[in-house]
């Protein structure tokens, strides 16, 4: 009998994917040690920012420790504008990267927060020339809207600011994504614990990214294992269907009266 998780599968773009946890490749203070991480992840795809990648250097190359059996995503981290997201897009296919690409455009020096327009902009000029493009966004219903109708195989909403791993203080904003968006959403940057991936995934996300909140971790691989098990809690639990919410009161969940009084009788 087939596994109903494993049937559960999640389709981007050409592929289709079995495992709902992203893996990033930021911060990790062993890259040697990435291969044995994603494995424990149990993660499809991984990201990688073009600008730590030089194929040309002497020294490891990044790329090196990124495991063949997943779909490697480059990231357009360090563009400022559409052009510049463009450019990296395009480097990164020549390099050997694939089509898929993960467009983060973001000149805000402080809160690191993208720049949604910019974002549209390269979604729409890349989903043309063939790329499988995935947008980092600010949760915005409209903004997520045209990067539907522009062709994005996903749209990738923040929990919270990059790296912060203060958890899901979006949850409202991308709950309406979930509910109004058509292709996947895909809940990234700002997750802490794997309890805040299982409660994304019961909200309805297709999935999740995590990076610091594994790279810091005290026990990387552990973590990446307890984020793999939260994601496929989630969403099972989203799958199962959630009970209903009381807003006052309380509902017993065996009878409270009856078999007492015929022992009586």
């Amino acid at each position: 009998m087939i596994n109903k998780l494993e049937a559960d599968s999640l389709k981007i773009g050409k592929e289709t994917l079995k495992s709902r946890l992203f893996i990033g490749t930021g911060k990790f203070s062993n890259n040697k040690k990435m291969p044995e991480i994603i494995h424990a992840g149990n993660a499809s795809v991984v990201t990688v920012a073009l600008r730590r990648v030089d194929q040309k250097s002497t020294e490891e190359n990044i790329l090196d420790n990124i495991p063949k059996d997943v779909i490697l995503m480059p990231n357009t981290s360090g563009a400022r504008t559409a052009k510049e997201a463009i450019r990296i897009a395009h480097l990164a296919k020549a390099m050997g990267c694939g089509d898929w690409i993960k467009i983060e455009v973001i000149s805000d020096n402080r809160y690191l927060l993208p720049d949604n327009q910019e974002t549209l902009l390269a979604t729409e000029a890349l989903v043309k020339e063939g790329f499988t493009v995935l947008p980092y966004i600010s949760p915005e219903l409209m903004t997520a809207k045209r990067l539907e109708d522009a062709g994005a195989a996903a749209v990738m909403p923040f929990a919270a600011p990059i790296g912060s791993n203060r958890g899901l203080r979006t949850k409202e904003l991308v709950q309406i994504l979930i509910d109004e968006i058509d292709v996947p959403i895909i809940v990234d940057a700002g997750i802490g614990r794997p309890s805040e991936a299982a409660e994304c995934m019961e909200m309805g996300a297709a999935a999740v990214l995590v990076n610091t909140a594994v790279a810091t971790a005290g026990n990387p691989l552990k973590m990446a294992e307890a984020f793999s098990l939260a994601v496929a809690a989630g969403r099972t639990a989203f799958l199962a269907g959630t009970g209903r919410v009381l807003s006052a009161g309380a509902s017993a969940s065996s009878p409270l009266t009856g078999f007492l009084r015929k022992e009586e009788a």
